[in-house]
């Protein structure tokens, strides 16, 4: 056994048996069978070693839900697929109830790693697992859910599908929202088999928890093993297209081009210090150019950028957008082009997570003798759409060094099932 894997297995073997409480069982989860599940998983495109490739409605993707679903089956759980591709699995409870759920989602990043959504899921999985195998009795019912393509990372928007549960994007526009080759989320749902019946919008849940790795090195840095989400910072997705002419890269002038590359390569330039003119807080990336014509010895004509922007005020967010204006508007003066920009995705703005739940992660954390701290999430989660129409809870849990989507993404095993613990507590709470 290669040492990583001897110390993971020995943090493993260390954490206490089910401590016994008037009200509730204090959860121990079978470490050993959910890190062995999350293995098996990563095996499933895997890429570039220890990374995986699993895009949205890839193959690897298709293998992934059959997996999953067969995992959830054999577990005694009922398995169904809305419209947009959503997988819930549900143990029942004793009364008709709306269901308490947890999940994430099990596409990846192009660069991605083993536990960035996966974890979230999985873990769902096998808190319900540690449910039947205590035969515990739950009044609502309990249910794990995969959401559909929440990267982003093949079909835009991202957290695509949790949108449309929420109501918050039309089922007929996520269905007709097409790749780089032009293929269709709705067409690839269908080729795959994941085109389910169950309507759209959905039925809201009781509760809502997502569990997810910080993607962030905060939680590391103060020694906690548990971050509870108490809000989320704005985020502004935008496409800029860019306006020049082609012509010959040798025989024009430097005078008389109107070169759409340059224009935008100045305002890729610039954002950073953009950025840091409104503090540490503030985030602002260029994600994606894409050139056209793209072929040697032309000047390109059209150059589309596609810029991500954070920062937890709103009115902070929105003088970055006016600021980034101005120096679209100043490039094209001096390239002689023209330029529209997009708005692609917005979410986040004046969120916040429910405080009965935070109170209830803390309340067992506490319990279990797990520190945590509160925190706000940067990063996007199918939680921030669900929010909207249910109380929902994230919980994070520290990764390596702050390393997300990318292939080396890690975890302290023995540091996240402590915090596997409270959130299997904290279902059951609200479930009971």
């Amino acid at each position: 056994m290669p040492a990583a894997a001897a110390r993971r297995r020995l943090a493993v073997i260390a954490v206490p048996p089910v401590i016994q409480n008037a009200e509730i069982a204090l959860p121990s989860l079978d470490g050993d069978r959910l890190w062995r599940t999350l293995e098996n998983a990563a095996a499933i495109g895997a890429w570039r070693t220890p990374g995986v490739q699993r895009l949205a409605l890839t193959d690897p993707d298709w293998l992934m839900r059959d997996t999953f679903c067969m995992w959830c089956r054999d577990s005694g759980l009922s398995v169904t697929v809305d419209r947009v591709g959503n997988i819930f699995a549900r143990r029942q409870g004793t009364e008709d109830l709306r269901p308490v759920m947890v999940g994430s989602h099990l596409d990846t990043q192009v660069a991605g790693g083993r536990y960035d959504g996966a974890l979230g899921v999985l873990t769902g999985l096998e808190i319900v697992r540690w449910l039947q195998d205590q035969g515990a009795v739950t009044r609502h019912p309990v249910e794990i859910v995969s959401w559909s393509n929440e990267e982003g990372a093949r079909f835009r928007p991202p957290m695509l599908g949790s949108a449309v549960f929420a109501g918050a994007l039309p089922l007929d526009r996520a269905l007709a929202t097409t790749d780089d080759a032009g293929m269709s989320f709705g067409a690839e749902l269908e080729r795959i088999g994941y085109a389910g019946v169950v309507p759209v919008p959905g039925a809201a849940p009781s509760a809502y928890f997502e569990f997810h790795i910080e993607q962030d090195d905060i939680l590391e840095q103060r020694g906690a093993d548990l971050g509870v989400v108490t809000s989320a910072f704005p985020v502004r997705g935008m496409a800029i297209r860019f306006e020049g002419e082609t012509a010959h890269a040798g025989s024009t002038p430097m005078s008389r081009r109107r070169d759409a590359l340059v224009g935008a390569a100045e305002v890729v330039a610039a954002l950073p210090t953009l950025a840091e003119r409104h503090g540490d807080q503030a985030r602002a990336s260029t994600t994606r150019m894409d050139v056209w014509p793209g072929c040697t010895g032309i000047i390109p004509s059209e150059v589309v950028l596609t810029v991500d922007f954070r920062h937890p005020q709103d009115d902070a967010l929105a003088e970055m957008t006016g600021q980034l204006d101005r120096i679209i508007q100043r490039a094209c003066e001096r390239r002689g082009l023209g330029a529209t920009t997009e708005s692609v995705w917005e979410f986040g703005s004046g969120l916040a997570f429910d405080r009965e739940l935070a109170a209830v992660v803390r309340r067992w954390a506490q319990r279990l003798g797990v520190e945590t701290i509160d925190m706000a999430s940067v990063a996007g989660h199918d939680a921030y759409w669900l929010a909207t129409i249910a109380p929902a809870q994230i919980v994070f849990v520290p990764c390596v060094g702050g390393v997300t989507h990318n292939e080396h993404e890690d975890i302290d095993y023995a540091r996240v099932l402590r915090s596997a613990n409270v959130l299997a507590a904290a279902v059951l709470d609200a479930a009971r």
